[in-house]
């Protein structure tokens, strides 16, 4: 993974309203955070692959750091 995706990732993870994610399953927070990715970098199928499992992983926190913003 480039640490400029990472970036920006969480980036848009302290951009991201509460309410926006509150509602959403992890598999739905994890597609939701991808899209929006995406939208402002291209990615690799294999970028794909890891974004998705790294996200996964930290989903918890992700609400966490939502939840305090």
């Amino acid at each position: 993974m480039k640490a400029s995706t990472l970036r920006e990732l969480w980036s848009l993870i302290s951009q991201t309203s509460h309410e926006a994610l509150a509602h959403l399953s992890d598999s739905d927070l994890v597609g939701q955070l991808m899209t929006q990715l995406q939208k402002k970098q291209s990615l690799s199928q294999q970028e794909i692959i890891l974004m998705k499992s790294y996200i996964g992983a930290r989903t918890l926190l992700i609400r966490d750091i939502v939840q305090q913003a």
